[in-house]
């Protein structure tokens, strides 16, 4: 399974990847953490421009889909704001899409995307601005269970 969390920069997509990670790991199945912000810094990407963004959206879904066709779940913490791309890889592969956003000043907000497309079908949607880390990876797990491809 592939859980891509999606959304603008500080509405808690790392810290609700990484909680996720942790219990997934007390389940015993292998999991790995993708970061768009790592992966970038790895491949040398510093171009945040469209050509750039898309560049570092496919090398996580290229990575992503390696692992997850080996058994490992996948969890992906990207802005990656260009719906089609997201849709693309639903469409091809197993993968839960978090929408995660909130109304908080968070103190990220120069670094959003400006044209940031949010999902509209078979997605999560985890709104962080009152709700606990706890209860989203609930909801994260709960929508898992019940997941139907798209």
């Amino acid at each position: 399974m592939i859980y891509w969390f999606t959304g603008q920069p500080g509405a808690g997509k790392s810290t609700l990847a990484m909680a996720l990670k942790s219990v997934l790991k007390t389940q015993q199945q292998s999991v790995v953490h993708l970061d768009g912000e790592e992966l970038r810094d790895i491949m040398g990407n510093t171009d945040y421009g469209e050509s750039g963004r898309v560049a570092n959206i496919r090398s996580g879904q290229k990575l992503a889909a390696k692992l997850e066709g080996e058994g490992i779940s996948v969890i992906a913490s990207f802005v990656s704001p260009y719906r089609a791309m997201r849709e693309e890889l639903k469409q091809k592969h197993r993968v839960v899409e978090i929408y995660v956003h909130t109304s908080a000043i968070r103190g990220r907000e120069k670094y959003h995307a400006k044209n940031y497309e949010p999902p509209l079908s078979n997605f999560v949607d985890i709104d962080t601005t009152h709700v606990g880390v706890e209860e989203c990876v609930g909801r994260i797990l709960a929508a898992a269970r019940s997941w139907q491809p798209a």
